[in-house]
């Protein structure tokens, strides 16, 4: 009778383990957009992707994408969300148009700001300086990808301000690189750029005034869900609801990240770090 009270128990056990099992792997992968080139969208959208696996169970897949692509592939269901929608000036004209094809869950990093960036050193103090030191610049702004938000600005920019200047699109990483390089060599340069981002962590800079106001007040960086995404994994639209963080936190991650470790990696070490601040999320 023992014998079979034991029997009993372990096939009990077993299939309450099968069950378990089942429903792990029952659960859908979730995929993720964010734009490879930006340092705070690889660090916030890796971050949240750990939590994702680690703590509620869901594989994820991360997808690196131009912007277009990001807010197109969430609004039609080929991504469930993206982390990286800056509003509501840069990202705007995409919000505008496809608002009712997305949901908006709520910003993860407040007062975030686009503009052009130069070294310390530069004499330049406003955007209207830049044309009276045209030759000191080469005439260039250092860009990101072409159809980022801030290069959008920047078209606008060179023609509000009336200046005589090209702006050349290229990447995050080359941008930096190309910052790095005059700033070893002292020399003038002037970028887009945006605060979160690592350089300001690394470099003495500043943004140059917008007195026109071209590139709008501090901004928001929110988290942009399909709608499709609550009844597919109601607790990842629970959390993307509440995941926020601080210039303080994001800015660890994205420094780890700059200085060698690959995103996943730094993302983990961060989460296990902190356990406190995911459990906020998570509550």
């Amino acid at each position: 009778m023992k014998v079979a009270r034991l029997l009993g128990v372990g096939v009990g056990v077993l299939l309450t383990l099968g069950a378990g099992l089942a429903s792990a792997a029952d659960k859908p992968s979730v995929k993720i957009g964010y734009v490879d080139g930006w340092a705070d969208s690889v660090a916030t959208t890796h971050v949240a992707a750990e939590v994702i696996k680690q703590r509620l169970g869901y594989e994820v897949e991360l997808l690196p994408v131009a912007t277009g692509i990001m807010w197109q592939g969430v609004a039609k269901g080929q991504l469930d969300a993206m982390l990286s929608a800056w509003l509501p000036e840069t990202h705007g004209a995409y919000y505008g148009k496809l608002k009712d094809q997305v949901e908006n869950l709520g910003a993860n990093f407040k007062d975030a700001k686009i503009g052009l960036i130069v070294p310390q050193y530069v004499t330049a103090k406003s955007i209207a300086d830049l044309q009276a030191e045209k030759d000191a610049f080469a005439g260039r702004i250092v860009g990101i990808d072409a159809g980022s938000g801030v290069m959008r600005k920047t078209d606008e920019a060179i023609k509000t301000y009336g200046l005589d200047y090209k702006l050349l699109a290229s990447s995050g990483s080359a941008m930096t690189a190309e910052l790095a390089r005059a700033i070893k060599a002292n020399k003038p340069v002037v970028v887009t750029g945006w605060i979160p981002h690592w350089m300001f962590a690394k470099w003495q800079l500043r943004f140059l005034e917008d007195p026109k106001n071209v590139y709008g007040a501090a901004e928001h960086v929110d988290n942009i869900a399909n709608p499709g995404l609550q009844a597919k994994a109601p607790p990842v639209y629970a959390f993307l609801k509440k995941f926020s963080w601080t210039p303080s936190e994001i800015g660890e991650v994205m420094l780890a990240i700059e200085e060698g470790a690959k995103p996943a990696a730094a993302a983990q070490t961060w989460v296990q770090a902190h356990p406190q601040r995911v459990q906020e999320w998570l509550q």
